[in-house]
């Protein structure tokens, strides 16, 4: 019964959507027996369902981003959630948009410190060169001129 109202709970969050209803089922099954105390390993319910180790740990993860999954065993039986999430390919998608937004916003702030930085070393590099010391004497005339710049 409680694998079922698992179902119910994945199939109102859109976690069924293009997949095969075996995988679902799995996790379902996993996630009720824990519930109820049974020790049942992975690789049982596998050899059940007979689907991929891989593909029950991403039911079991798409289900944990669920609403469903922080209620406690007695919430979930007692209360039945009446908001649905999100599909968890529209939810992959907006999370990939937010990380290009703030790579983009990244890559701006990076532009504007390192403009403001070359800003300060140009600044800095004048302000050594007018207070330098100035050759005078005779052998001024023999230090060498280097892109502008006396060499001593």
């Amino acid at each position: 019964m409680t694998a079922l109202r698992l179902l119910q709970r994945m199939k109102r969050d859109w976690m069924h959507t293009g997949r095969r209803p075996s995988g679902l089922c799995g996790a379902a099954l996993l996630v009720a027996a824990r519930m109820h105390k049974f020790r049942r390993s992975v690789k049982d319910v596998i050899s059940v369902v007979k689907v991929c180790h891989t593909t029950l740990r991403k039911r079991l993860t798409e289900f944990e981003d669920t609403p469903t999954s922080q209620l406690t065993i007695d919430e979930f039986m007692r209360v039945d959630l009446e908001q649905e999430c999100d599909p968890p390919s529209y939810t992959a998608g907006q999370h990939k948009v937010k990380m290009l937004q703030l790579e983009q916003e990244l890559t701006k702030k990076l532009d504007e410190v390192e403009g403001e930085i070359s800003c300060y070393k140009d600044e800095i590099e004048n302000e050594l060169e007018k207070s330098r010391p100035k050759l005078r004497g005779i052998y001024a005339a023999y230090s060498k001129e280097i892109g502008g710049k006396s060499e001593i």
